[in-house]
């Protein structure tokens, strides 16, 4: 296999002349990996630097411009990234869209943005975007899509008024070399605008983010530095987070494809442990969610399990703790703790396909405790912060010197203060160029160049940035005592008995909490367990009533797509029962 082996990082002036670039390097690396019609298949970087040209061409050709906004809403598939290098090649502006929107979302983003084109994957999410105009409420009237391109093969006849129907099998197909395209794409500045990337909506409607190609570019360079000492060569990475996340779609994309990382895409979450265990990936990205969920079901394992493997499982956990902890393992215990590599590590090692370096959480707070859970077994585990506004990514821990309770020092390229009221400030290249169509509030959040990212943190004497608090989530109680619901929040989750958990109780005398139980537990485990949290709090943090309630998902609107939880739409459907609570 060809390797990519630069002693630093390459400079590139935008995102889609790097990949071209990466295509001539190494044109027959493996580079997409997918799964269809039973088998998995691959796409080498040559194929895709054809297929994206093509695409180019013919959308071009069918009528889109520069600066035009162009949608893409689809699953994790090859496509993909295909797809947007073209729109990026001919200086479109891609906006990556959830699939898990409703047509009122659709209908938001389309009239926010101004997009006339959209590249969807199936018919039912292309019904739901032509709808999305017919279904707005809002007195600007959305306008309808004058091209529609759809991944799936369309059914036959099918058509909508006014909307061309293209299909991406029809755009990709021209053989024509991919030189045109790769030297015009060779000419963009990396101060044009990459991408609009609209906020995941926990505290309302989504904003749409101004990306140009130096901050995704940024964030790529800053990675690669962090991640040198684990040795970048030759890696498979998993993409199941979804692209349209700024998260996955800089760290899981481009970062991941820019080192020449073989991208493997999910076939959805419920296959998630089946597709780790097939492609083994080398590098994993998180979000705590997902940590939360693998661990529950790996404590779950354990209370199954016979008598003596659950007492090996808990003596790994132990020394392992004890060790990431700094403490130094007597000489019996080191020689128990590399026995135990083998017989538990590795087990665990084997739910990610057991050849996982480096797995990277970040999207939300990583509650400490499960992170030193993962550590203590073995996955060498690194927690990332940022923002969608930065590229996203601002910092994370080095590989080699892990404290999972901080998010580590800031990437290389990034100039990091803190402001007066704790607030934690960035400016560099990786900082967005603004919200789209919002004056007014991009002046708000970009200060003489700061953005203002509405976190509350300190930095400690080694460097490394600790994340204290969201300014807007402070709760402040009828005394006055500020807390903070991210902290207790944390907490909850990390107990067996208890999957999610809010914290409510703003101008109340105490701390009200909705409790999601665990699969398996009953309301007098979640009873315990919170007794058992409150044990560990100050006096004003204890929660002093809860009630257990329905999860909180993605399909009943209270999580977002990375699995954040939308407190605005939790507190607005649990009004009744937070009311009762609080009395």
């Amino acid at each position: 296999m060809t390797p990519f082996r630069e002693p630093t990082y390459p400079t590139w002036p935008n995102l889609a002349a790097m990949m071209f670039a990466r295509a001539r390097q190494a044109p027959t690396r493996p580079m997409l990996r997918y799964h269809k019609d039973g088998a998995w298949h691959s796409v080498d970087w040559s194929t895709f630097a054809r297929r994206a040209a093509s695409v180019a061409r013919n959308l071009r050709a069918a009528g889109v411009s520069a600066g035009d906004r162009v949608l893409i809403v689809s699953e994790n598939r090859h496509e993909y990234p295909i797809a947007e290098t073209a729109l990026l090649a001919i200086r479109a502006v891609p906006v990556p869209t959830y699939t898990t929107y409703t047509v009122e979302d659709y209908a938001h983003v389309l009239r926010d943005c101004g997009a006339r084109a959209a590249i969807v994957s199936t018919q039912d999410l292309a019904n739901r975007i032509v709808a999305a105009y017919a279904a707005s409420t809002h007195p600007q009237a959305v306008e309808p899509l004058e091209l529609l391109v759809m991944l799936d093969e369309p059914s036959p006849g099918y058509a909508h008024p006014q909307t061309r129907i293209a299909r991406f099998a029809d755009l990709d197909a021209d053989q024509t070399p991919p030189d045109d395209i790769e030297a015009e794409a060779a000419l963009i500045p990396n101060t044009a605008l990459a991408c609009l990337i609209y906020t995941s909506g926990t505290g309302g409607a989504p904003k749409g983010v101004m990306l140009p190609h130096r901050a995704i570019l940024s964030n790529c360079r800053g990675a690669y530095k962090l991640l040198q000492t684990v040795g970048l060569q030759d890696d498979v990475y998993l993409s199941y987070l979804p692209l349209s996340h700024s998260y996955e779609h800089t760290a899981g994309q481009f970062f991941m494809l820019s080192i020449g990382a073989e991208v493997a895409y999910s076939r959805g979450m419920e296959h998630l442990a089946a597709d780790m265990a097939i492609v083994k990936p080398t590098i994993l990205t998180m979000v705590p969610r997902v940590l939360e969920v693998i661990r529950a079901r790996v404590l779950q394992g354990v209370r199954a399990a016979p008598p003596m493997k659950a007492r090996l499982f808990h003596l790994a956990l132990s020394l392992g703790t004890k060790r990431i902890e700094g403490q130094r393992l007597l000489p019996h215990e080191w020689l128990l703790d590399k026995l135990l590599d083998k017989l538990v590590r590795a087990k665990v090692a084997e739910r990610f396909g057991g050849h996982v370096r480096l797995a990277v959480s970040g999207g939300a707070r990583l509650d400490p405790e499960v992170g030193k859970f993962y550590l203590a077994l073995g996955l060498r585990l690194v927690q990332g912060y940022g923002q969608t506004e930065a590229g996203p990514v601002i910092s994370a821990t080095p590989p080699m010197r892990i404290r999972i309770e901080t998010v580590g020092p800031q990437l290389e390229g990034v100039d990091l203060r803190i402001a007066e009221d704790g607030e934690i400030c960035v400016r560099g290249d990786l900082v967005m160029d603004g919200y789209w169509g919002r004056p007014e509030e991009t002046a708000a959040a970009i200060r003489d160049g700061w953005l203002h990212t509405g976190d509350i943190g300190v930095v400690e004497s080694d460097g490394y940035l600790r994340i204290t608090d969201r300014k807007k989530d402070i709760i402040v109680l009828a005394g006055g005592d500020n807390i903070s619901p991210a902290r207790v929040e944390g907490m909850l989750a990390s107990q067996p008995a208890i999957a999610q958990a809010v914290v409510y109780g703003d101008g109340r005398a105490a701390l009200s909490a909705l409790v999601v139980p665990a699969d398996g537990y009953d309301d007098q485990a979640v009873a315990t367990a919170v007794d058992s949290v409150n044990k560990r709090l100050t006096v004003t943090e204890r929660i002093k009533r809860h009630a257990t309630v329905a999860p909180f998902t993605i399909d009943n609107g209270m999580l977002t797509a990375t699995q954040k939880v939308k407190r605005h739409v939790v507190r607005k459907t649990h009004a009744e029962i937070l009311e009762k609570l609080g009395a």
